[in-house]
């Protein structure tokens, strides 16, 4: 039996967040009302109805259980660990969120970028942006919307360690934070859909 010889060079290990220096943060509130529904239950109920309104507590709440930070565990000699919502291959974290906001209540129009690590919104284009969007997409549902959050990957930070498997995990990764958002979005009740 052989292996590929490849070895992890730890001193370019990639940062598990992207950060977007030179953009003004804009911290999302913490506050949020918990979920009051089983996630389960509401993946199982019936399709719920869009809600009227969506406001920027209901979309924080939204990242959070979807993509944020829910724990954090440091350990003796400095080390710490960041636990997210949505789990991830060799907890590298190739997943990116941006939000699309068009009709959020406490939010400008604009396209955002979500860092977990802080918890916020850098704001990456002002205006809204759902209709180039639906274009993009071929779905005009979309430019109707309050907001859609749309996944993206550096894809470099799982084939750091995972090399041509980085592939597969992407869609893996992906996929289990497209889980936690349709959960996290019934039982929020925000009518989630995936395009």
């Amino acid at each position: 039996m052989r292996t590929s010889g490849h070895t992890l060079e730890w001193d370019i290990k990639p940062f598990p967040f992207k950060i977007y220096a030179e953009l003004e943060p804009i911290a999302l509130p913490r506050d949020f009302a918990a979920v009051a529904m089983d996630t389960l239950v509401a993946v199982a109920g019936p399709d719920p109805a869009p809600a009227a309104r969506l406001d920027v507590a209901t979309l924080a709440a939204l990242l959070y259980h979807s993509a944020g930070v829910t724990k954090k565990r440091t350990y003796p000699g400095g080390g710490e660990v960041l636990f997210r919502a949505a789990a991830s291959t060799g907890a590298l974290y190739q997943t990116e969120v941006y939000v699309a906001a068009g009709a959020v209540e406490g939010l400008e129009p604009g396209l955002y970028h979500f860092c977990p690590g802080d918890f916020t919104l850098r704001r990456l284009r002002e205006g809204d942006v759902r209709g180039a969007l639906a274009a993009a997409a071929a779905d005009d549902e979309i430019a109707r919307r309050a907001a859609t959050i749309v996944l993206s990957a550096i894809y470099w930070r799982n084939t750091w360690k995972y090399q041509a498997r980085g592939y597969r995990h992407l869609f893996w990764d992906s996929g289990t934070m497209l889980a936690n958002l349709v959960a996290a979005g019934r039982a929020l009740g925000t009518a989630p859909r995936i395009v």
